[in-house]
């Protein structure tokens, strides 16, 4: 399968891309960020519904950009697991209703081998063993890579992971949703808060101290 078109709906975005020879010819992503601030969080059910009304517009969106014949697709691919499970059945769903109708293999994507095998789409060269650090939403893993399909975990978070961790701050200190990038811009706005003040409080020519 030179040319897969792939769906990703394991979360809170519907994500469909075309790939050929691990070269990315189209990526439509389309989020739900906006529906779920105004509940603090992901609702489950909610994105689901998000996916159903987005899907068939994503798969279009991404055959377009990629500029070539739906007749040139020579395979389906669906993230399968781990994910919410409503979300999974909308993207698994249009896959495998897609790959039927049109006779062409279909392949489920384990969540957590997709984040490692897209390395290979910033780094098509890149071919096992390698270690991959992965960084999701809900797992951090240092992982190598012995071969295709062969793994082996030489450590995690014991508790929560990076992205979780990130949630529950912004969550405890009310910075909103999403969590990640509000914990980011906390810190950089307290620097600029602390150079703005030594700038007023402070005669010119002073030297700035950091923080």
């Amino acid at each position: 399968m030179s040319t897969v078109l792939a769906i990703e709906t394991s979360c809170d975005e519907t994500a469909v891309a075309v790939v050929k020879n691990r070269q990315v010819c189209s990526s439509i992503i389309n989020s739900q960020i906006p529906v779920h601030r105004q509940y603090g969080g992901v609702v489950p059910e909610v994105a689901s519904r998000q996916h159903l009304e987005t899907i068939n517009q994503a798969i279009a969106q991404a055959i377009a950009q990629a500029q070539l014949p739906l007749t040139a697709i020579d395979g389906i691919a669906a993230t399968c697991a781990p994910g919410l499970v409503g979300a999974l059945l909308v993207g698994l769903t249009a896959a495998k209703t897609l790959a039927m109708v049109r006779q062409l293999p279909f392949l489920g994507v384990h969540h957590l081998e997709g984040h490692i095998y897209a390395n290979y789409l910033s780094e098509p060269s890149l071919e096992p063993p390698f270690l991959s650090l992965l960084v999701s939403g809900g797992h951090t893993s240092l992982i190598y890579v012995k071969d295709c399909g062969v793994y082996e975990t030489l450590g995690e978070t014991r508790d929560d992971a990076a992205g979780e961790a990130f949630d529950k701050v912004a969550r405890l200190l009310q910075l909103g949703y999403p969590g990640g990038p509000a914990v980011d811009k906390l810190p950089k706005k307290v620097i600029q808060t602390h150079l703005d003040y030594q700038r007023k409080s402070f005669p010119t020519g002073w030297r700035l101290s950091s923080l």
